[in-house]
C-alpha cells in the first residue's frame, strides 16, 4: 500500500491483470542476492521500490553502488536490464558513497516495462 500508483500497476500487469503478461507467480524471499541469482537462472523480474512507509528513505533502500550498480551490470552482461523505475541504473551517477535507488532488475522486456508505467502514472 507504501508504493506509488505506477509501480501498484506495474505489479498487476506483472499478475496477468489489465491485459498484461501471462500471469507470473510472486516470490518474495527478501534477499537480493538469491532472489536475483534465480531470476537469473529461471528468469523473471526482481523489484525493490521506493515506497513511502520510510520518510527516511524516499529514494528507495537499496545501495547504488555497491548492492544494484554491480548487478545490474551482471544482468546486462546476462542480457537482462536493471532500471531504477526512470532509467537504466548503470546510467545513474553517484551523488554519495551510500546513495541509495530503488531497483527493477531481470529479463529486459518485464525490467523496461516498469518504466512506461512509471513514466505514464507517477509523472
Amino acid at each position: 500500500m507504501y508504493w506509488s500508483l505506477g509501480v501498484k500497476r506495474y505489479t498487476q500487469y506483472l499478475q496477468g491483470h489489465e491485459g498484461g503478461v501471462k500471469g507470473l507467480s510472486l516470490r518474495y524471499i527478501g534477499t537480493l542476492v538469491s532472489d536475483f541469482h534465480r531470476n537469473l537462472l529461471a528468469g523473471g523480474v526482481f523489484y525493490y521500490p521506493a515506497d513511502s512507509k520510510d520518510p527516511n528513505a524516499p529514494s528507495g533502500k537499496l545501495r547504488l553502488l555497491y548492492e544494484a550498480g554491480p548487478l545490474a551490470f551482471v544482468a546486462e552482461q546476462a542480457g537482462g536490464y536493471a532500471s531504477d523505475g526512470k532509467g537504466p541504473i548503470l546510467d545513474v551517477v553517484p551523488s554519495s558513497l551510500h546513495q541509495r535507488t530503488p531497483l527493477f532488475i531481470g529479463n529486459k522486456e518485464l525490467a523496461g516495462k516498469v518504466e512506461e508505467f512509471i513514466r505514464g502514472l507517477d509523472g
